[in-house]
């Protein structure tokens, strides 16, 4: 069970650093989002899961639980919303010639 326990914690923090490393090196607000949207809702699902392993069956896990599940549902949609209202404001795509 330890081993889950650290493969879970292990790729949800690896995935969050890839999500900020994502933050810092895309160049427009489109693709960090995609970025922070992906990477941060799997990353703290797995990170969460891998809590919930460590703790056992109780009711503390079940908590755990149902913030993960909680995450799994809000993160995408706020991730939208976000992205919808860039679009909404005419934020601009980033393009190769810069134009």
């Amino acid at each position: 069970m330890n081993i889950v326990v650290i493969i879970l914690i292990t790729l949800g923090i690896l995935l969050l650093l890839l999500g900020a490393i994502g933050l810092l090196r895309f160049p427009d607000f489109y693709a960090r989002m995609h970025a922070a949207g992906k990477a941060d809702t799997l990353g703290t699902l797995l990170l969460v899961s891998g809590l919930a392993f460590y703790n056992g069956f109780s009711i503390t896990s079940a908590k755990i639980i149902f913030i993960a599940v909680f995450i799994f549902l809000t993160s995408p949609t706020a991730t939208h919303a976000i992205a919808r209202a860039a679009l909404k404001n005419k934020v601009t795509h980033w393009t190769k010639d810069g134009q």
